[in-house]
This record gives C-alpha cells, structure tokens and sequence, in this order.
C-alpha cells in the first residue's frame, strides 16, 4: 500500500500551544483517571471564565508566542 504525500503546510493557530500546554500541565497535576472528561471540564472552566469577562486564555497566550 501507498501512501501519497502532500506539499499541504498546516499551520497552528495562534495561542493553540498554550491552550495545550496548560492542560497538559493540569493534566500532570492532578493525574486523573479519565483524561478526557478532566479536558471537558477543563475547557469549560476557562470558557465560563472568559465569558465572565476573564482574560481569553488563547488570546493571551497568543501574545505570550510572538
């Protein structure tokens, strides 16, 4: 079997890294046993916190990147 390859570049979006790295921090930190309802519920806290007016953790962490 082949596989074709691509000249596609993808690029991340600004701030993703950041976003990722936190959770991967919380992650290491709490060591839960279901990781993806620990992710659930941590994007929703930083949503909830955004909506209330908080700081965007993506857009922060976009200005930390450049």
């Amino acid at each position: 079997m082949s596989i074709v390859a691509s000249n596609t570049s993808m690029r991340v979006p600004a701030g993703f890294r950041n976003l990722l790295e936190g959770l991967a921090r919380e992650v290491l930190r709490e060591q839960p046993t279901d990781v993806v309802a620990f992710a659930a519920q941590y994007f929703q806290k930083l949503l909830e916190s955004r909506e209330a007016g908080g700081i965007d953790p993506v857009a922060w962490g976009a200005m930390l990147e450049d």
